[in-house]
């Protein structure tokens, strides 16, 4: 499974999805400028977790190379809560890494669509991609919450 994240590689969510993605041995492509990349501890932590899995992890710049042939793409917002500050930069700078059909026309055509929600249209996604047939951030909301009450079960059972 070939997972592609877009935009702040650097980002809590990117960085979740390359630990993650490389312990289930998934291929995890992270695209982001070179200012917002993942941190080098991460990587290095992924790149061990894929080598035990048969996973990989590959950093890009451009957003095309990255999703081509993707089986999923993701993104999150490009302004988390204390950055607002960074607002004006970051759509300036991660406005080549926003998913649209024409970015997602280049992943398989049954390629999936993730985004942790809450999601800013048009910044980071577009709404035809992310109300689109490909989109599955609502299903997405309402697995999380499963597994979130399954974790505090068995927080609760210890």
């Amino acid at each position: 499974l070939t997972v592609t994240f877009l935009g702040d590689g650097a980002s809590n969510m990117a960085q979740s999805y390359l630990l993650a993605g490389a312990t289930a041995g998934m291929h995890v492509r992270v695209a982001s400028p070179v200012d917002y990349a993942p941190t080098d501890s991460v990587v290095a932590a992924a790149d061990v977790a894929a080598a035990k899995t048969g996973g990989s992890i590959t950093l890009y710049t451009d957003p095309i190379e990255a999703v081509a042939g993707a089986d999923v793409v993701v993104t999150d917002t490009w302004v988390s809560m204390g950055k607002e500050e960074e607002k004006a930069e970051r759509l300036t700078t991660l406005g080549s890494y926003r998913v649209d059909a024409e970015l997602m026309a280049l992943a398989k055509s049954e390629a999936l669509f993730l985004h942790c929600l809450p999601a800013d249209r048009g910044y980071e996604v577009t709404a035809d991609v992310i109300d689109g047939p490909q989109s599955v951030v609502w299903d997405e909301a309402e697995n999380r919450l499963h597994a979130q009450k399954a974790l505090m079960v068995w927080l609760l059972q210890r």
